[in-house]
């Protein structure tokens, strides 16, 4: 039965691919930004009617959750959880292709129409087998994966993991760096929370040239930047992976000009929770006396993000070996721990969960950049590959 069920996945996909190329193609011409995704809702919804699926509209906002449940199937069974994202993301595209975004600094640069798509596919392979399956499968069309406090909190506070409830959830994510054709997975710890850090620096202008009568915010920005690493540096046990980085120093003074304020905007990651928690109170308590030494003040904010992903072993380890037998090992790679964040890891912190990365780079064919660049795009043909994988977690 299961060689039977590999041999449907394996035809089925590959007769989506034109069909599910359409969805990506629709998608991508049509982005929406986190929260904002009525027409993308809208799209889900009618596609999921198509296939005769049962549904549900407005989860979490603008979500949508499909339901799948074989004659054998009790209404008391737990489920199979399959997730994708939404959003879109505040970018102009630069690519000249035919399904170029129509609107204007709004792009699917981090593939999150790639991830819908293919769930649409996945759904309707699983439609043709619910018969023939363990499990009955809740598909997961997430809202705001980009945005704090990420679209999984508000699907999960409407109950998407209840009713009935899942037992385990999988998602991919598309992977740039990795050879389309080929998925990477990695067993426990895999990504990093992520917390964002909004600085105020409130000093006192004046002139360049008299910096005995001012109180320079500059200065105190430059010291608070620098002064901080050591919280990683020297407070944070070695063994534990931070990250503390600005990305914005805003000080709109002129060459003899000293402002009266500077803002400062930056972002802090690990892979400890608790380490978590202490460093966001040091941040803010150092940045603050830091200030107050130099005769300014700081008013520090700090938006709460998502904790850090971790991977369930068991079912991370049978998905991989699933994906080894049906692609060939050679086609499935370990992943090493990454610093960026995902809000998947919300389920990670309820249920266990594998989420793995999907290759889309295609260097003969110039589809080499990243995620949330202006020219990112992948090769089609990942489509299928994430199709077959993503049905096989259910089998």
């Amino acid at each position: 039965m299961k060689n039977n069920l590999e041999e449907f996945i394996k035809s089925k996909s590959l007769e989506l691919f034109e069909k599910v190329k359409g969805y990506r193609e629709y998608m991508h011409q049509n982005p929406e930004l986190s929260f904002q995704e009525e027409k993308t809702m809208e799209f889900v919804a009618n596609s999921l009617t198509k296939l005769n699926i049962s549904f549900t509209k407005g989860i979490g906002g603008t979500g949508v959750v499909g339901y799948i449940k074989g004659k054998h199937h009790s209404d008391q069974i737990e489920c199979i959880g399959l997730r994708a994202d939404l959003d879109a993301l505040p970018i102009q595209e630069e690519n000249e292709v035919s399904y170029k975004s129509q609107v204007a600094g709004v792009m699917h640069a981090c593939g999150h129409d790639v991830h819908t798509s293919i769930l649409l596919g996945v759904a309707e392979i699983i439609n043709e087998i619910k018969d023939e399956i363990p499990f009955p499968v809740k598909l997961i069309f997430q809202p705001g994966e980009e945005k704090n406090p990420g679209g999984a909190t508000y699907m999960i506070r409407d109950g998407v993991l209840e009713n009935p409830v899942v037992k385990e959830l999988y998602a991919l994510h598309v992977f740039p760096d990795m050879p389309v054709g080929k998925v990477g997975f990695r067993e426990g710890i895999y990504m990093a929370s992520s917390d964002e850090v909004y600085v105020t620096i409130n000093g006192k202008g004046g002139h360049g040239a008299t910096p005995n009568k001012a109180i320079d915010p500059i200065l105190i920005g430059a010291t608070i930047v620098t002064s901080i690493q050591q919280i990683v540096s020297r407070r944070c046990d070695p063994i534990i992976p931070s990250v503390l980085t600005f990305g914005h120093f805003e000080g709109l003074g002129e060459t003899n000009v000293i402002p009266s304020k500077v803002l400062l905007k930056g972002t802090f990651r690990t892979l400890n929770e608790e380490w978590r928690e202490e460093a966001l109170t040091l941040i803010k308590n150092q940045i603050e006396l830091i200030a107050q030494s130099m005769g300014g003040t700081a008013d520090v904010s700090i938006s709460r993000g998502y904790p850090y992903l971790e991977n369930n072993p068991k079912i991370t380890y049978q998905l991989s070996l699933k994906a080894k037998n049906f692609l060939g090992e050679e086609n499935v790679e370990d992943l090493p721990i990454r610093m960026t964040s995902e809000d998947f890891a919300f389920y990670s912190q309820e249920k266990p969960v594998c989420f793995f990365r999907l290759g889309v780079r295609n260097e003969e064919k110039g589809i080499v950049h990243g995620v949330h660049n202006g020219r990112f795009d992948i090769d089609s043909n990942a489509l299928v590959i994430g199709m077959q994988v993503m049905s096989l977690s259910i089998i």
